[in-house]
């Protein structure tokens, strides 16, 4: 038998080899969720044997997070600002810089009617929902299959009732004015998807494609918005994409536009005025 700490390291050593980030990390997140688990209880239980009936579903997911599969998938789960979100292949994983998206918005004040574009998991609209209480939330996305989990999470987390979710081409579906727009829209160029890490290309193709320069959905929506929008218009963009969608909402009479850099310092967000 392997203790705790031994099937730690010797799993750790695997990942590096296999090109997997923050390795030890990995294992340990996979180890306490087949042990049902904290993380950190782990380290109370480093000399714990460990017989088959723990390490046989253990090597399936080291097998298939080595091969490429995102750790959220296998988790089945994944935290966003303090909250558990369910999480598999139907939708975008929710990475970083979209909490500091929505740290941004929370910091400019409350909606008091916002939609979240291309919702896909719903993560953006629930969490927005919850941390303004007094706001009419919905949320669209063109994929019924993204939509099922966004309803799955607003049915977890108590919000069923507050987030409004409709399947729509944008904003082609939705009515009224609102004060706030947000959106993390496909934002990658067509060409470059073929290099992108093993783990995003378990995205959904049509959550990370965004047409041969990256800004096809982003321009269509900037297009539509002046049609509801009496507030705020935030986004989430691309690498090296600021000026060119700052340009292009100047030429839609968007005002007071913004460009804010991530924690990395690159440009990530985009926010305007329009109404």
């Amino acid at each position: 038998m392997k203790s705790v700490l031994e099937v730690i390291q010797s799993t750790t050593e695997f990942f590096q080899k296999r090109g997997v980030e923050s390795a030890r990390l990995n294992i340990e997140h996979l180890l306490a969720h087949v042990l049902g688990k904290k993380r950190m209880d782990l380290y109370l239980e480093f000399d714990r044997p460990l017989g088959d009936r723990e390490l046989d579903p253990l090597r399936d997911l080291v097998r298939r997070r080595a091969g490429g599969e995102p750790l959220q998938h296998l988790l089945g789960t994944a935290d966003f600002m303090g909250r558990i979100f369910r999480c598999d292949a139907r939708a975008l994983v929710p990475r970083s810089e979209t909490e500091q998206l929505c740290e941004k918005i929370l910091a400019g004040g409350p909606a008091r009617r916002f939609v979240d574009v291309g919702t896909g998991s719903g993560i953006i609209a629930l969490t927005l929902a919850a941390e303004m209480p007094e706001a009419q939330a919905e949320a669209v996305d063109l994929s019924s299959a993204a939509l099922a989990l966004a309803r799955e999470n607003a049915e977890k987390l108590g919000l069923a009732e507050r987030v409004k979710f409709a399947e729509s081409d944008l904003l082609q579906a939705v009515s009224g004015e609102f004060d706030l727009i947000v959106a993390n829209l496909p934002y990658i160029a067509s060409g470059e998807i073929p290099q992108l890490s093993r783990e995003v290309q378990r995205d959904p193709l049509s959550a990370l494609d965004g047409g041969p320069d990256g800004l096809r959905l982003i321009e269509r929506l900037a297009d539509d918005a002046p049609r509801i929008l009496r507030g705020r218009l935030a986004l989430e963009i691309g690498h090296g994409q600021g000026q060119a969608v700052a340009a292009l909402l100047g030429k839609r009479n968007f005002q007071d536009i913004r460009v804010e850099k991530d924690y990395d310092g690159r440009e990530r967000f985009v926010f305007a005025i329009y109404g």
